[in-house]
């Protein structure tokens, strides 16, 4: 199979869809893959290793629309590149698409194949390739939360841990899925004051068993998120609906009443995010403010740390990969509902349904659009 590689072209996003060692196992199964020229150059991966690999450099990104079968990436396509796909070829990558209605249509009108990574699913309940990004993006909104704390960024002039003498920050978080638990980890490794909200007594239970008392943890309601959230010196928005938008917690009405200074940092951006007042930034400019208080809304923070997210996204994408180039895509999905999970669009078809629920748009079962060979 021809597979293809282009250059990401979102806003400060350097990582790439597959690493040199990806490239060699897909070549080593008698897979031909186009790189385009410096699609990893940002992140000390370079055609000369690509050609090494066993890879050929493509100048252009259009060249490689256009001659590959399937298509790897790792953000949605923007939109001077949906143009560039064609019924029949497969596209995956992550894709968001329940808050992206322009974009959803746009795949819809290609006729492309297009698998979203975040709806992978695994024999265990999770999501596979959401995982290794969640985990990034949950260490990095601790970061970046504590630097929008910081008195030039317009933030309360906190130091997360406090200091002898002087009470640690706030840190509530909403969610104790993946993205929850490493944001707590690492607020609790540089001693705050962290608070996790969930709706599963389950989830609570295994994070209490962990943590002890350095978590606090509590039943998500909508006097808890307003109690805890009116309090708190930092907000992480880590709710998850797989595939769908995210749930509002946070009203409008209860930012206002925050803080001056509070920071919210909204990790299910990606999904619409879970604030009222949340809106997509990049990470040339990923903070802005209302009613005093710190917005960070950036749509691809693990971009931030490409090298590492890219390592650690090719991890758990290269089986799905290779399964796709080995077997072709219909046998792939046919063989494999977690990998069938991940189909949204089948040539001109809605094939996820919390996307159709969210857009308003007609569902169509991926196993019937599988089954009758179109």
């Amino acid at each position: 199979m021809r597979i293809g590689v282009p250059k990401e072209i979102k806003t400060h996003e350097s990582r790439v869809g597959l690493t040199p060692t990806a490239v060699r196992e897909l070549v080593s199964h008698g897979h031909q893959v186009m790189v385009q020229k410096d699609a990893g150059v940002q992140i000390d991966l370079g055609d000369d290793k690509y050609v090494t690999a066993g890879a050929t450099i493509a100048a252009t990104a259009q060249e490689i629309y256009a001659e590959a079968d399937l298509i790897v990436k790792v953000k949605e396509p923007q939109s001077s590149e949906i143009p560039w796909l064609r019924e029949g070829q497969v596209l995956f990558t992550y894709l968001h698409l329940a808050p992206d209605p322009v974009q959803t249509q746009g795949l819809l009108d290609s006729g492309c194949i297009a698998i979203a990574y975040e709806t992978v699913t695994d024999s265990y309940g999770g999501l596979p390739l959401l995982a290794p990004m969640s985990e990034v993006a949950g260490r990095m909104a601790i970061q970046a939360g504590a630097r929008a704390l910081e008195l030039d960024q317009g933030g309360r002039g906190m130091l997360l841990g406090g200091v002898s003498g002087v009470p640690a920050a706030r840190v509530v978080v909403l969610g104790g899925g993946v993205v929850g638990t490493n944001a707590a980890r690492i607020a609790m490794g540089v001693e705050a004051h962290v608070t996790v909200l969930d709706k599963s007594i389950h989830r609570l239970q295994q994070l209490d068993a962990q943590y002890g008392s350095r978590i606090n943890t509590v039943f998500s309601t909508v006097d808890a998120v307003e109690e805890y959230v009116s309090t708190a010196d930092l907000v992480i928005g880590a709710v998850l609906v797989p595939g769908g938008a995210a749930p509002k917690l946070v009203s409008r009405e209860l930012v206002g009443r925050m803080n001056r200074g509070a920071v919210l940092v909204d990790v299910a951006i990606d999904q619409g995010g879970c604030f009222a007042t949340s809106k997509p930034t990049t990470l040339a400019h990923p903070i802005y403010s209302v009613d005093g208080v710190v917005h960070y809304c950036v749509s691809n923070m693990p971009g931030a740390v490409a090298r590492t997210s890219t390592f650690a996204l090719n991890n758990a994408t290269l089986p799905f990969v290779l399964a796709l180039a080995n077997k072709g895509y219909r046998q792939a999905l046919s063989d494999d509902v977690h990998l069938r999970n991940g189909l949204n669009i089948f040539k001109g078809r809605l094939t996820y349904a919390a996307v159709a629920h969210a857009l308003g748009l007609a569902y169509v079962p991926a196993m019937d659009v599988l089954s009758k060979g179109q």
